[in-house]
């Protein structure tokens, strides 16, 4: 039987001997294409090459690619665990074809794998094409496929699309019967092929990608056809190896018994522990590899999708499992090991992934709280037994993460009972109607605009001369734009964007913004606001025309504003120095996460889990000040993006990068691919200094930093603060911290003596207040309430303590507003406390303040968003002092 590595490793060296070149998978983050949330499908890292915006020194390869469907127009994730086959993470084994073979080659090459490598019996096999395919149903046939095993259907399943718009065309799958005996004609039939089911699945699609689709639906065709394919390991592994679920692969179950054995129980596939184990094997893979990739759980996007997925997992191995300790880590451990062979870059992260796994789940906890007062305060604003707003539970879920079935638990104590399904079915069209409405707003921000495909694809790239020199003459004008549409002419006054044939400007690009500048000729001026590239390889120029003309075809001199480029610069290379640094000083696991290099700073975002202290602040500034001042020279050089990587060049994830590459080195220092424009040499930089260090993320950090004339000028302004403040205290410069601390320590001795003094003002009036219908006897006990919004909350404490003391015996509640909240303390003196429990006091005021509470018989306190109804809590106090105290005598 084949191992799921073995069945990878011959598919791929099967293509290989067939002239196809091996190319890694791309990361999961999808690299410079916003319109996916994750690499979904093999094709994704070919999408240009088939649009024919981009070239490649091949015509034929063969990849296995990571892929993940959790979000977007493809998303698995409310499966996983119910079915045999769905996953959020799986592997995509493909063999591509740009314009070199087409469809005879293509289904030749996948029925000699199936049959004669992996010895497939036919009479299992059931081969489907686009109901107007006759070429590629006839190739079938004389290939050797019995005729009635060759089945038309429509666009739904055989025409394929990547998204809503972009490459597409009919496509021909392959299905498998697994059942236990493909001659039985009752269940190995036609019928069943995407029918009813999962006896008989789909194992691979081979799509011939003939179209490109635009946001209208055009169908254009594409330069060459071509062939992409995919076959998914996962589904592959479960034939070859017998079983009928790809959880029972050598792929996933050591993972499902990984986590029986965390939980002490048998994997019982028909349970729901056993759907539990499942969910918890499959979005460990997923959580795994996208951390890798460097996507980390977050508020927003694909870093959501994967905190979701997390927390999906945790919440099963908590309710389903009784996992109540930290656990999903080792599971992701687990992956690591059985997958960093293929993947070696798991291994790289191995710490990484522990780490920020760790501290989801333990964020998690909190979490879970936060969706339970969510839902508390929604159920609050509806009549009891009333149902709320499904879309607003549904919020609530696809929000906090509150589990679907505590939110049931918490309907049904309200006496709101709802049939499952019927609840199930309420929910998810909520939840879908949300996860739409999100979709499309998020496509519509993507989508690249119709105007810039087009002009890529009948331009090409546009030659970049901005490294030799910030002025081109005698580029020539080959577009004009106004409107997103393409025009003849733009006139003084318009605000437009030119494209020229070659250009100095710098297109933004890998956090280095856009250069600003002029394009003129001998009768016309065009101010450049910015360079932006929207599809890969075109520049467009941002212009405002501020006198004359420009057509196409006129021939104009482009110069960038130089002294800005040259700030950019400085900062851009000072990027490179800081990343090294961070490694250095804090750990390998340092990975960039993004960054902004602007002409008057620079933002870097990294991994990491903790503020800078300030001594590895001042060492990374020392670090970075110190290849400064070596003032040796920045080499660049264009390699193969192979090479580059084996020589130990840092990529950035997220960043496309073509066949070869632009290589930056910094002697002894900094290796880095990069297409940024940068100094000759570290001296150009200038002074170095760190001016901000933040969490932008759950592990992710951003120090932002300035050099050259700018941290000259923030040495100057820290100077002169130094010398104000030190002739403000009349201090010697030397002298300011001590004198600082000395004048902190007489204000928090001033703020005790004053906060002491509140409270014993406050507490001498209690002989009085009974008068005032402070104190009263409730069911023969005596209760004390006021408000002491004076106080702070430790002087209320300690209020509490001495109003108790002066009662003796009785019950003391406090409450005080401030900063748009308000807050209650209850205190029960020792011989009420099993009468009058203060925790049960708090559990029924905090919700009139929109809020919970909690705490020890003798001492508990709350408190809610709504202070406007502190007076309202305090008044019902008495009330429910007396009538617990009544049913305690009652019992």
């Amino acid at each position: 039987m084949m191992t799921g590595h073995e069945i990878r490793e011959t598919f791929l060296r099967f293509f290989e001997e067939r002239g196809h070149v091996r190319v890694p998978s791309s990361p999961l983050l999808p690299a410079n294409d916003p319109t996916l949330l994750f690499a979904n499908a093999g094709m994704n890292q070919f999408k240009d090459v088939f649009t024919g915006v981009e070239r490649r020194p091949y015509k034929r390869a063969t990849s296995a690619q990571k892929c993940i469907r959790a979000g977007g127009k493809h998303n698995d994730l409310d499966d996983v665990g119910k079915t045999a086959r769905h996953h959020t993470f799986f592997e995509m084994l493909g063999n591509f074809s740009f314009g070199d073979y087409f469809k005879r080659e293509a289904i030749e090459y996948a029925l000699d794998l199936l049959l004669n490598v992996y010895k497939l019996p036919p009479e299992r096999l059931w081969f489907t094409v686009y109901e107007t395919d006759d070429e590629a149903a006839a190739l079938w046939a004389e290939a050797g496929v019995a005729p009635e095993r060759i089945l038309r259907f429509g666009a739904k399943e055989n025409f394929w699309q990547m998204g809503d718009t972009g490459p597409c065309g009919p496509c021909s799958e392959i299905h498998y019967y697994q059942g236990p005996d493909p001659h039985d004609p009752t269940k190995n039939r036609a019928e069943l092929v995407n029918g009813p089911g999962d006896e008989t699945i789909e194992i691979w699609n081979l799509v011939f990608m003939q179209y490109d689709r635009s946001a209208d639906g055009t169908l254009t065709p594409l330069p060459a056809p071509s062939v992409d394919t995919g076959a998914g390991l996962e589904r592959l592994a479960a034939v070859l190896q017998g079983v009928r679920s790809n959880f029972d692969t050598d792929l996933l179950r050591p993972l499902v018994d990984f986590a029986a054995e965390l939980a002490g129980r048998e994997y019982v596939a028909d349970s729901h522990e056993g759907f539990a184990m499942r969910v918890i094997a499959d979005h460990a893979r997923a959580t795994a590899f996208s951390i890798a990739d460097g996507i980390y759980p977050g508020n927003e996007g694909r870093n959501y999708v994967l905190r979701k997925i997390m927390r999906r997992a945790i919440y099963h191995g908590r309710h389903a499992l009784g996992l109540d300790r930290l656990f999903f880590h080792r599971v992701t451990d687990k992956v690591v090991e059985m997958m960093r062979g293929p993947y070696p870059e798991l291994e790289a992260a191995r710490a990484l992934i522990e780490r920020i796994v760790k501290s989801e789940e333990e964020r998690f906890g909190a979490t879970l709280s936060t969706g339970l007062q969510k839902l508390e305060a929604l159920l609050a604003t509806v009549p009891q037994g009333e149902m709320p707003d499904y879309k607003e539970l549904a919020r609530l879920y696809d929000t906090f993460g509150t589990p679907r079935d505590l939110i049931r638990v918490s309907l049904e104590e309200r006496g709101i009972s709802i049939p499952e399904d019927e609840f199930n079915l309420r929910f998810e069209e909520a939840l879908g109607e949300l996860q739409r409405a999100s979709a499309r707003s998020a496509q519509a921000r993507a989508k690249t605009k119709e105007v810039y495909a087009r002009l890529a694809e009948r331009l090409g790239r546009t030659e970049f001369t901005g490294y030799e020199g910030t002025r081109l003459a005698g580029a020539r004008v080959v577009a004009l734009i106004k409107d997103d549409e393409e025009v003849d002419e733009l006139r003084a006054g318009d605000e437009g964007e030119l494209v020229l044939d070659r250009t100095p400007f710098y297109a933004e690009a890998g956090g280095q913004v856009g250069d600003t500048g002029v394009i003129v000729t001998s009768e016309a001026d065009a101010r450049v606001l910015d360079t932006q590239a929207p599809v890969n390889g075109l520049t467009v120029h941002r212009v405002r025309i501020e006198r004359g003309a420009f057509k196409a075809g006129d021939e104009v001199t482009a110069q960038v504003d130089a002294e800005r480029r040259d700030a950019i610069r400085r900062n851009h290379t000072a990027t490179h120095l800081l990343h090294a640094a961070l490694r250095e000083v804090l750990g390998a696991h340092v990975k960039q996460a993004g960054s902004l290099v602007a002409p008057n700073r620079l933002r870097f975002d990294f991994t990491h889990f903790q503020p800078l202290t300030a001594e590895e602040i001042a060492e990374i500034e020392r670090l970075v000040n110190e290849q400064i001042l070596r003032n040796v020279a920045v080499h660049t050089e264009i390699m193969p993006l192979a090479e580059a990587l084996r020589s130990g060049a840092m990529a950035l994830f997220g960043e496309k990068y073509g066949e070869r590459v632009r290589v930056l080195t910094v002697p002894g220092f900094s290796k880095e691919l990069c297409g940024g424009t940068h100094v000759r040499a570290t001296g150009d930089i200038g002074p170095f200094k760190i001016v901000r260090d933040e969490a932008i993320a759950s592990g992710t950090r951003r120090v932002e930093a300035i050099t050259g004339t700018d941290a000259i000028a923030r040495f100057q302004e820290d100077e002169a603060l130094v010398n104000a403040l030190a002739s403000e205290l009349r201090t010697a410069r030397e002298r300011l911290p001590e004198t600082v601390e000395k004048l902190q320590e007489e204000l928090r001795r001033a703020r005790r003596e004053i906060e002491e003094l509140r409270v014993k003002l406050a507490a001498g009036t209690v002989s009085t207040s009974a008068q005032d219908g402070e104190v009263r006897q409730c069911a023969g006990i005596k209760v004390l309430v006021r408000e002491a919004s004076e106080l702070d909350a430790s002087g209320l404490r300690q209020l509490s303590d001495a109003l108790l003391a002066q009662l003796k015996s009785g019950v003391v509640v406090l409450g005080r507003r401030a900063e748009g909240k308000a807050s209650i303390i209850v205190r029960t003196s020792a011989d009420l406390r099993s009468t009058i429990p203060a925790g049960q006091v708090i559990r029924e005021l905090a919700p009139i303040l929109g809020g919970r509470g909690g705490g020890r018989a003798d001492m508990a306190e709350g408190g809610g968003p709504e202070p406007e109804k502190l007076p309202e809590a305090l008044r019902a106090s008495y009330d429910i002092v007396e009538r617990i105290a009544s049913s305690s005598k009652a019992a």
